[in-house]
């Protein structure tokens, strides 16, 4: 129910989504006696699209969230396993396609290069809410991992979950970790505060390895303009999502921590 209802209710409350909505609405009630309070709607939509695709708007949103944790010393001890959320891939006929969070995966085969020993661990199945599925995130990772030629036997994957509370439920039944092992979980770094108070509440000790950060880390993060719509607009929907995903998520009871910290 949580699940069905989180994508039903995002779709219409996405900073995006819902200010394109307003400006269709307004444009609707330009033609009836509310024209003058349409207007004032229509310019309000139009601002705030224009805020998300070109200001600095999105950056400053989604930095708090990617400076939370910052990124361990994988070097620092032996690691049993390294954990990658769904999300940066899938398979399109027949072959395996990345997103923009696609360095997840490239990090995660980095790390388990430099630790041959770990098990290499991919959680994902299908978020998809309407259509039928027939492919989940884990099979396009099972295709890029052993076509890389990764050792099979290092291999888990983990096709049942459809958000961050399975992610973290499925994959501690599926790895069952010891005490004193040490498990690195790699995903995005403004997904990483809501993955670890997700991971924590479930009873599994994770190290945080966030990765594909969509701020620079520097000063000039909360004056610099996008060039381009698509990409404000895609990092403001992300971050804006993600704020309102540990708030949903801390009530529900799913995190351990309105904004879990290090």
């Amino acid at each position: 129910m949580f699940f069905a209802l989180s994508k039903l209710v995002w779709f219409v409350f996405s900073p995006v989504n819902l200010a394109i909505l307003l400006a269709a609405l307004a444009a609707l009630l330009s033609f009836t006696r509310l024209a003058r309070p349409a207007r004032w709607l229509g310019a309000a939509a139009l601002l705030a699209l224009v805020l998300m695709a070109f200001s600095p708007l999105p950056r400053i949103v989604i930095r708090p969230l990617e400076d939370r944790f910052p990124q361990q010393d994988a070097a620092k001890g032996p690691v049993a396993g390294i954990i990658v959320l769904g999300g940066p891939i899938g398979v399109a006929r027949g072959d395996v396609v990345l997103t923009s969070a696609g360095a997840r995966i490239t990090k995660a085969i980095e790390l388990a290069r430099q630790h041959p020993q770990a098990k290499l661990v991919f959680t994902g199945g299908s978020a998809n809410l309407i259509s039928p599925v027939t492919k989940t995130e884990a099979d396009g990772a099972r295709l890029l991992f052993t076509g890389l030629g990764l050792p099979p036997e290092r291999l888990l994957f983990e096709d049942r979950s459809r958000n961050t509370v399975e992610n973290a439920i499925l994959t501690r039944r599926l790895v069952d970790p010891k005490p004193g092992e040490r498990w690195l979980l790699v995903t995005s770094a403004w997904h990483m505060p809501r993955s670890m108070g997700v991971f924590r509440k479930a009873g599994f000790a994770v190290e945080a390895f966030p990765v594909d950060y969509l701020s620079e880390g520097e000063p000039d993060d909360f004056i610099r303009p996008y060039m381009r719509a698509p990409r404000g607009l895609t990092i403001a929907d992300d971050g804006f999502k993600e704020w309102v995903g540990l708030l949903a998520y801390w009530l529900a009871g799913y995190t351990d921590a309105l904004l879990p910290k290090p």
